[in-house]
């Protein structure tokens, strides 16, 4: 499995990608393996908060529905409105293929590195 090491990773199998104060979130190349073929995305609304450690979405694959965590506490400024036409495109580009972006950033979870994270799940 190919982890970025420019993202930061949850044990939840989340990424998120901070780029100055504001932060894009997505699911790993490990996560959407495991789920099989994506066919369905629910989101949160812009101007939504999301917490750390929370649900703020799920994916619906052939196999099973997953939620999807939020790594951090803030606020929803944007949606990637791709998925919501096509969610397989998490299958085929899981670090491009972001959901959210979030600002307002107050709080973050545990981190792990592409190494660290790696080294999770060995």
């Amino acid at each position: 499995m190919f982890y970025p090491k420019e993202l930061k990773y949850t044990k939840d199998d989340e990424w998120i990608r901070y780029e100055g104060e504001e932060a894009f979130i997505g699911i790993t190349d490990y996560a959407q393996s495991e789920l099989g073929d994506l066919v369905f995305v629910n989101l949160p609304e812009v101007g939504d908060e999301v917490v750390a450690g929370e649900a703020f979405g799920d994916v619906e694959s052939v196999k099973a529905v997953a939620d999807v965590m939020c790594p951090v506490t803030g606020v929803v400024l944007e949606l990637n409105e791709d998925l919501l036409d096509d969610a397989s495109l998490i299958n085929s580009d899981p670090y491009g293929s972001w959901f959210i972006k979030v600002g307002s950033i107050t709080d973050e979870e545990d981190l792990m590195t592409a190494e660290e994270y790696d080294a999770y799940r060995g």
